[in-house]
């Protein structure tokens, strides 16, 4: 009997919390919270870090991001670090965090100083701005926007980008390592451009700030000059 009764409390004081730590303060449900994870590399609510190879997140269309997460789930975009952050997330759960990250509104972190020449910096800004027409390279305002802010729900932003990652994802559609749902135009387009081409585009892009509005176009905004598999027509 006593020794039923010391087993009994023992139980007890093993199971039973203690009370400093039943008041322990919950973290919140929430996706700001969820996405902690996420800062180290893509900044607070995505608004980008100084590391150039994590793109800024925030104010992109919600398609767009939930198009670029499946990707790196399902490998057609390949860095193994997301790859395996995202392998066991469902599609709803990726749906959500893509709407959250594309609410943000932060401000935009300090844009790289041209290194490059002005001959260099032209060339960049005239692809971008009128394309190369005697190569079928069309101009990305077409797609993206005059403002260069994208349009829902699928193109991107190209605002906020280091130099570098915009090199590092011309380069991907070149060679195969980034793709996207069919008809690819990326992968057609950057195949179009030459080194020195996309040297000059990032070097441009690269060095234009976001803008105190960075919210896309909404949906139809512009009749793209290429068929997009991840922009519905």
């Amino acid at each position: 009997m006593l020794l039923g009764l010391a087993l009994g409390l023992g139980a007890a004081l093993v199971i039973a919390p203690s009370p400093a730590r039943a008041q322990l303060p919950q973290p919140p449900d929430t996706m700001e919270a969820r996405t902690q994870a996420c800062v180290p590399c893509h900044g607070p609510q995505g608004s980008g870090t100084a590391n150039d190879y994590f793109p800024r997140l925030s104010g992109k269309p919600a398609g767009y991001l939930y198009n670029q997460l499946l990707a790196f789930r399902e490998g057609r975009r390949r860095y193994p670090p997301m790859n395996y952050l995202l392998q066991y997330l469902s599609e709803p759960y990726l749906q959500r965090m893509a709407e959250y990250y594309a609410a943000q509104r932060p401000p935009g972190q300090a844009m790289t100083i041209p290194t490059a020449p002005p001959e260099m910096m032209g060339r960049g800004r005239a692809i971008v701005g009128e394309g190369a027409p005697e190569r079928g390279v069309p101009a990305c305002s077409l797609c993206h926007g005059p403002g260069l802010v994208g349009m829902e729900p699928g193109i991107p932003g190209l605002l906020g980008l280091k130099p570098t990652y915009i090199t590092a994802q011309l380069g991907g559609w070149r060679y195969g390592t980034r793709t996207a749902i069919a008809p690819d135009c990326m992968q057609h387009v950057a195949s179009l451009l030459t080194e020195s081409d996309v040297a000059a585009v990032a070097s441009y892009l690269g060095s234009l700030p976001v803008p105190a509005d960075p919210s896309p176009l909404p949906r139809g905004a512009l009749i793209t000059p290429l068929a997009c598999g991840s922009q519905p027509q």
